[in-house]
């Protein structure tokens, strides 16, 4: 009887270390998570320091842009434009990406512009989606 609650005693034990050690070893990468676009990816803009990613989801579209090499703090800026809307925009040093930002497009065309130090891209004009 008492071996019986040892044994439950101990295997709760573990079972709480080891969330305690995910909890603790995750939370860059649920941030990570939490930070990205939802949706499908419809289009990626490869440049020479990095890319910038569309994802479309319910007539919202979402953009962000990612460094080649992450993990160093170096500028880097997303801009999303829905045609005949004000633009939103992310610019800032960060190590791992630039957004995300989103608007209410429906089926308007949108401009996208992305930069990572000294690349940039930018469609140069309104896009479907």
């Amino acid at each position: 009887m008492i071996s019986g609650a040892i044994r439950r005693l101990a295997q709760g034990l573990a079972v709480t270390t080891v969330a305690g050690m995910l909890a603790v070893a995750a939370p860059g990468h649920a941030q990570a998570a939490a930070t990205s676009c939802e949706g499908r990816k419809v289009r990626s803009f490869p440049f020479s320091t990095g890319t910038v990613e569309v994802y479309k989801r319910r007539g919202y579209v979402c953009a962000i842009t990612l460094p080649k090499h992450p993990g160093v703090r170096q500028y880097m800026r997303v801009y999303l434009r829905a045609y005949g809307l004000l633009p939103v925009e992310d610019a800032d040093k960060y190590k791992y990406r630039a957004g995300p930002v989103t608007v209410h497009a429906g089926q308007r065309k949108v401009w996208v512009k992305g930069q990572v130090g000294r690349g940039k891209y930018d469609s140069d004009g309104w896009i479907r989606l």
